[in-house]
């Protein structure tokens, strides 16, 4: 059997997608005049989660996901104005159902699908013969009560978020109602904009418009209706100027000059638009701006510095929950656009490093900010810009503020919503990777089911064992990660010729039932540089941090911020790693891999995998306001004496407390 393999990069720069000839009858691609995409977001329900992935997400359906009504009753109980009462009527009932919904229905549960169904089912028979749908603002401004956003009911903000529910639930049901709602309410939004406009009620709609607007294109191409490319233009007109700020430096140099959160949901306006006016600036604003955040405020498990403004870089500066799970939607949204590598690259060292380290294992409470060097977990006064009276770091249900407590639902089930994509071509495209299986139609509306066997991002390894009744050709896709430099690929056991220059390979052939491929990944030691020249150790898609005995301690709290944990170090954490050159970092540094892994691999005591380094012990750096102290610079020569230690690394996402910005020394 003959095997052909074409590697096709989908890096914008090098090469432009071929509208023309991209085919696939099987699911919606964009409608002309919008620009065809690479890739095509399957219907909710056809990826099915395994392995460690999907007790992740059962661990959220047991834990503050699937019982929010019940652990945050005053929000997100029956007074909700998204359920009709007097409570709450701005954006954190809909950011709970925005996570709530697709677990729901990834793991199948009929309890959450009808927790959820309550909040849909009131949007959409309630909607104001206007069009305008949501909570009903009162003739007089209710008063103020702890706890609840009451005012600014008609906000166009958090409308954006129950549109992004509505657009999953009708992918999972195909239930009418919704194009119908959706359809009434932008030509609402069509004939009150230029009156009323986006940022009327709140900054918040012209920061975060490109969320309205995505979800406008996804009608469009369901219904075809012209106007809603007009309105489509003049939500990207009423926007606030991403593309502009994203061209240049100037408020990304600076401190205090952006909000962290609207940076990560914003990033993406550019290229939403990009579909309707596919303009060569808006791609390199994007990029840009990726390129001065990290330079100006990045942290190693690419988030950035914003507590909750940016902040600069510092090892011990907060990054907040929300912009974790933000990003990695607009990063998700930007890879169906543009087929960009990079772009699953940050989702990733996102997902499999910043997500998991925030929540706790049982994902009950959740810390505000988390910082790259966070040692001790207490109330305190830290370096942050916005403070909760000394709670932002504390792990609880309302510590920091609650936004986060509402918004952290949708990371991990739309992570797993974008592992699989429909290519254009009819094929399949892998871009993500985890344990899961998908069932798609491909080629000419033939179903197959791929099972994707592995324990990545622990392993190298990943294996696709294809289902089909009968033998069918399409173009398998698969990303290879920028921080491979030695890919491998096998079709039933035969390797095939892989051209590792680009960054997507694509297999087409004809497939038959019981098909595998084999992909291999094979990850080296990477040290990169941060601030006062500290080093951060990485290892394929995971960043490694000091492994710190850690104490945690319940603390009976009767304020506003309720109970939480606290956490203390039980072990050293002031330490250096020693300079060594590049070509001895594989000696120097010793990888142990466990045989098996736990169901739960994020955990400290369950960590998959462990790197052995040589350090020294900096007495100098010590604690500063319960936080690591300022950086030692790099290189310490004070330490030459010294004896040398040999410290244990863990993936950051197993750690609480840890070291990840490390001073080297001599």
């Amino acid at each position: 059997m003959i095997l052909k393999i074409a590697c096709l990069s989908l890096y914008f720069l090098t090469t432009v997608f071929d509208q023309a000839s991209a085919q696939n009858s099987n699911y919606l691609n964009n409608k002309a005049p919008l620009k065809q995409n690479p890739y095509i977001e399957l219907p909710l329900g056809a990826i099915k989660p395994q392995g460690w992935l999907k007790e992740q997400l059962i661990r959220q359906k047991t834990g503050a996901t699937g019982q929010l009504d019940e652990l945050y009753p005053i929000v997100m109980g029956e007074r909700n104005g998204w359920l009709g009462g007097d409570g709450d009527v701005w954006e954190r009932g809909p950011y709970w159902i925005d996570g709530l919904l697709p677990l729901a229905y990834l793991l199948d549960d009929k309890a959450l699908k009808d927790k959820a169904q309550k909040w849909i089912e009131w949007s959409i028979k309630n909607q104001d013969p206007s069009g305008y749908f949501g909570p009903i603002p009162p003739a007089v401004d209710p008063p103020k009560e702890e706890g609840l956003q009451r005012d600014r009911a008609r906000d166009w903000w958090p409308k954006m978020v129950m549109l992004k529910v509505l657009q999953q639930y009708y992918g999972a049901t195909k239930d009418k109602r919704v194009i119908d709602l959706m359809t009434r309410y932008f030509k609402y939004q069509l004939a009150q904009l230029p009156t009323t406009k986006i940022d009327h009620w709140s900054w918040w709609g012209a920061q975060r418009a490109g969320d309205n607007l995505l979800v406008v294109y996804w009608l469009y191409n369901i219904t075809g209706d012209k106007f809603l490319l007009d309105l489509g233009q003049l939500i990207h007109k009423q926007s606030f100027d991403w593309t502009g700020t994203l061209q240049k430096t100037t408020l990304f140099e600076g401190v205090f000059g952006m909000h962290g959160v609207n940076v990560a949901q914003g990033i993406k306006e550019p290229l939403i638009y990009y579909q309707q006016q596919p303009d060569q600036k808006y791609y390199d604003a994007t990029h840009n701006g990726f390129k001065n955040l990290k330079l100006f405020h990045g942290q190693p498990q690419g988030l950035y510095g914003a507590d909750e403004w940016l902040h600069g870089k510092s090892a011990t500066q907060g990054s907040e929950l929300c912009t974790a799970v933000e990003m990695m939607y607009s990063l998700e949204n930007m890879l169906q656009i543009t087929g960009d590598r990079s772009f699953a690259d940050h989702i990733e060292k996102i997902a499999f490093n910043a997500l998991p380290t925030q929540t706790t294992d049982d994902y009950m409470t959740r810390q505000y900010y988390q910082q790259p060097n966070q040692v001790m977990v207490t109330r305190h006064k830290r370096n942050f810009l916005t403070d909760y009276n000394g709670t932002e770091q504390v792990f609880g249900i309302l510590s920091g503020f609650p936004c986060c407590t509402a918004n952290m639902h949708q990371g991990w089930p739309k992570f797993a919503q974008n592992l699989w994509y429909a290519s254009a071509d009819g094929g399949v495209a892998a871009m993500l990777y985890a344990p899961s299986s998908v069932t798609l139609h491909v080629a000419d509306h033939q179903s197959v089911t791929i099972n994707e066997t592995t324990n990545y991002p622990f392993s190298d390894q990943i294996q696709f064992t294809i289902s089909t009744t009968k033998s069918v050709g399409f173009p398998f896709k698969l990303r290879i990660p920028g921080w491979c430099q030695s890919p491998s690929i096998k079709v039933n056991g035969q390797a095939v010729r892989l051209d590792t220059a680009n960054s997507v390979a694509t297999i087409s052939r004809s497939w038959k039932n019981g098909d595998k491929v084999e992909l291999s990944l094979p990850m080296t030691i990477s040290r990169t540089k941060w601030q006062e020249n500290a080093i951060a150790v990485e290892r394929g898609p995971l960043l490694y941090a000091l492994k710190i005995e850690e104490e945690w301690k319940k603390v009976k709290n009767e304020d506003r911020y309720g109970e939480y944990y606290e956490i203390r170090p039980l072990s050293p954490w002031n330490y250096g790693i020693l300079h060594v050159k590049d070509e001895e970092v594989a000696q120097r540094f010793k990888v142990a891999v466990k045989p098996t892994i736990a169901a739960y691999p994020w955990t400290l005591k369950d960590a998959p995998i462990e790197i052995k380094v040589p350090a020294k012990t900096l007495d100098h750096w010590q604690l500063y306001q319960e936080a690591a102290g300022p950086l030692p610079y790099s290189i310490q020569g004070t330490t030459r004496k010294q004896p040398l230690k040999e410290i244990t690394l863990i993936p950051y996402g197993c750690t609480t407390l840890r070291i990840t910005e490390f001073p080297e020394v001599r």
